[in-house]
């Protein structure tokens, strides 16, 4: 079995700029490309699972998230994600495959044979915390974007890390990866 890290996308790897449909608007953070290295030298296999409810409501096509995720693998090289996954559906739709529920992650941990116990969630949203521990993995909220709002707006949020960005999330990984190997 594999280890693995899931990845939101928007607020996570690149800014978020709120329903981005546009390749020419995504900006990964600085440190994406040292934190996601660290992590692919150590074994790590990457999967992106987000919510992109803006298809849902008409802001955008699946076609314009698609390209999206491409000028995001494409900026990122030489970094490889497996699989990228995402919930084209509107809240309100009340889908089986919007995270926070674990649809999504429960198939690729299957399709991959991922070991969900050597594994983590990172994003920066309540929704990729609970959606982390629903699929059996740790989970780190990510203070960019929403992550310093959402720890103070669910104050009964349990992340298994908080990190102030990507690099020290994926220290962190390695830390307790080394932990555990002792």
């Amino acid at each position: 079995m594999i280890k693995a890290v899931f990845f939101d996308r928007d607020g996570t790897l690149i800014y978020d700029y709120g329903y981005l449909s546009d390749p020419a608007k995504v900006h990964p953070y600085t440190c994406a490309r040292a934190a996601l290295t660290l992590l692919q030298k150590a074994g790590y296999h990457f999967f992106i699972v987000s919510n992109q409810s803006g298809i849902g409501r008409g802001y955008f096509t699946e076609e314009k998230a698609h390209a999206v995720n491409r000028r995001l693998c494409q900026l990122l090289r030489p970094i490889h994600f497996d699989e990228i996954v995402f919930c084209p559906h509107a809240p309100e739709d009340k889908c089986s495959c919007r995270k926070p529920l674990p649809e999504m992650g429960l198939k690729l941990i299957k399709k991959y044979r991922i070991d969900p116990t050597r594994s983590f969630m990172m994003g920066d949203k309540k929704s990729d915390v609970n959606f982390g521990h629903a699929i059996g993995c740790r989970s780190i909220l990510l203070l960019t974007a929403n992550g310093k709002k959402h720890l103070k707006k669910y104050p009964d949020l349990q992340p298994d890390f908080v990190a102030a960005d990507l690099l020290r999330a994926a220290r962190f990984i390695l830390r307790t990866e080394n932990l555990c190997k002792k």
